[in-house]
């Protein structure tokens, strides 16, 4: 009787290549979810009146607003400039770790990794 081979070139030798490419991407992620941590990203509203800093985990780690943009009467437009730059930085961070992970995936889009 001879041995059938498996579709698709699944044989032994592949799956273990396979599996052991596997271990190294779970490796990887790892390894980039504590580098992510330290990473940073830094985004402006209002012409660079107000910069916020945000992790790749999406910590803002800091937010600097220009003396001549704080107004008594116009707390209003503070507030949104604030809010843009927050918002902008969660942008630049997505895209960051997206950048990254793809580094990893080889551009393999898996849901749920990250």
């Amino acid at each position: 009787m001879a041995k059938r081979k498996m579709p698709g070139g699944m044989g032994g030798g592949n799956m273990n290549s396979m599996m052991k490419q596997v271990q190294k991407m779970q490796q990887d992620m790892a390894k980039l979810q504590s580098e992510l941590e330290e990473k940073e990203v830094e985004a402006t509203a209002g012409g660079g009146a107000v910069k916020v800093i945000a992790t790749g985990k999406k910590n803002i780690v800091s937010i600097s607003i220009s003396p001549e943009v704080v107004d008594e009467d116009d707390l209003e437009m503070l507030e949104d400039l604030v809010m843009a730059a927050v918002n902008e930085a969660l942008v630049k961070a997505d895209e960051m770790v997206n950048g990254e992970m793809a580094k990893i995936t080889g551009g393999m889009n898996i849901p749920g990794l990250m």
